[in-house]
């Protein structure tokens, strides 16, 4: 009897996508977040969670958590419910650290996140129903403030580039959704 692992499986799976879409273009998304210098007194990198949620909000997949990893005894798991609209949708139902979504924190300056035919989390996107979903991206600053943006974006996904200012914990945010034979 052969056993597959999970990872296995999965690869397996997502190489069959890869093969079955080959005919089609395949969307990749591409976020570049600013996370702006404040000159401030007591500066502390942001937490910031970048998630999927479908049309009424609620989660459907978790791209990217960036948090204080590396504290002893997971204390920077403690601080993440401060980024109370993720927690809320999906935070703390998560068995932390996620492989493939928690990362640390983050310097000011422009990082750049892409996705392509999964979500960090495992979730592929060629399975999620046609519709509106929203892709969130919400950063939280110790002795700072909390800022939330969104990006309405439509399922199966088609080129486009979206783009928001942040007020104050984060700079610009782009989204840019390429399929394969656009690049």
């Amino acid at each position: 009897m052969v056993r597959l692992t999970h990872q296995a499986c999965l690869a397996a799976f997502v190489g069959t996508l890869s093969l079955s879409a080959s005919a089609e273009a395949i969307p990749s998304m591409t976020l570049d977040i600013e996370i702006p210098r404040l000159a401030v007194a007591e500066y502390h990198r942001p937490y910031v969670a970048i998630w999927l949620a479908d049309e009424r909000h609620q989660a459907v997949a978790n791209l990217n958590v960036w948090y204080d990893i590396s504290m002893a005894n997971q204390e920077g798991e403690t601080w993440l419910k401060d980024l109370r609209q993720w927690w809320r949708r999906s935070g703390r139902t998560l068995d932390l650290p996620v492989d493939g979504v928690s990362g640390a924190t983050r310097a000011p300056g422009v990082h750049q996140v892409s996705f392509t035919q999964m979500a960090g989390d495992g979730t592929v996107f060629a399975q999620l129903p046609p519709g509106q979903y929203f892709i969130h991206v919400e950063a939280v600053r110790e002795v700072g403030g909390r800022e939330m943006l969104s990006f309405p974006v439509t399922f199966p996904l088609s080129t486009n580039t979206y783009s928001q200012q942040g007020q104050h914990e984060l700079g610009k945010v782009q989204l840019t959704i390429q399929n394969e034979g656009d690049f």
